[in-house]
């Protein structure tokens, strides 16, 4: 492990693995792995309360990690990986709230609703979709946000709270402190890599969580008309066998 990020999801943090991806610090971990080894789930969940867990179990294949749910663990990451550097994504408090509020908080509550329970069932990949969003839901909204995420005023408190300390822990030589609209250039400065001759990476994710919280809707709605109309023919076989 090479690179930790401690910054909250919705930063940047997909522009930042690409990036870093691109300048030789991969493979990255990042939320959208969980979705792909829900092996790790457990894992994740035993770390959240505290129990000592193996960290080279989740990142033996992996040279750098950003977003949730690692960013929660940024310091004990740096323990085990005391030659790994740390990258702090920030963003304009009001800009980060709404886009957390209707990308990751959004996909959390329809995780939890009873239709996406039904979709876990029949669809393995919303299952595990389902899992990883649970689990940070706790982390993030119970555990981080104290259940008080809606709470606007709280919610930014908490994020900048968080920023701070991290300026404070993380020892000067070791910490950017980034923004992803300021490119490659201080990026690549404290790693000591050179700027690639290509654009950097500047990914509009939040569409593609919005798309995906659609498609699940719409999914989870079809399962349950299938569901609604299969009960019913069934209902209507068994009257006419008894009239039989």
């Amino acid at each position: 492990m090479e690179m930790i990020g401690a910054g909250f999801g919705r930063t940047g943090t997909m522009s930042l693995k690409v990036a870093l991806e691109e300048l030789g610090f991969g493979p990255c971990y990042h939320m959208t792995e969980v979705f792909e080894h829900p092996e790790h789930v457990e894992l994740w969940r035993a770390a959240a309360q505290g129990e000592p867990i193996d960290w080279d179990e989740i990142f033996h294949e992996y040279r750098a990690t950003v977003d949730w749910p690692s960013a929660a663990f940024y310091k004990e990451l740096m323990d085990r990986y005391p030659d790994a550097k740390v990258i702090l994504t920030v963003r304009d408090p009001d800009r980060w709230y709404e886009s957390t509020r209707t990308t990751i908080y959004g996909m959390s509550g329809a995780a939890s609703s009873p239709l996406f329970s039904l979709a876990a069932v029949f669809v393995p990949r919303i299952r595990r979709i389902r899992g990883a969003v649970l689990m940070v839901s706790k982390l993030a909204w119970e555990d981080m946000f104290g259940g008080r995420f809606e709470d606007k005023e709280h919610a930014i408190e908490v994020f900048e709270g968080w920023n701070e300390e991290a300026k404070e822990r993380v020892p000067a030589e070791r910490l950017l402190v980034y923004e992803v609209k300021e490119g490659w250039g201080p990026l690549c400065e404290f790693l000591g890599v050179e700027v690639p001759g290509k654009p950097f990476p500047r990914l509009n994710d939040a569409e593609v969580f919005r798309g995906r919280i659609r498609r699940v809707h719409r999914l989870t709605i079809t399962l349950a008309v299938f569901g609604v109309s299969l009960a019913g023919l069934v209902l209507m076989r068994f009257r006419r066998h008894r009239r039989v």
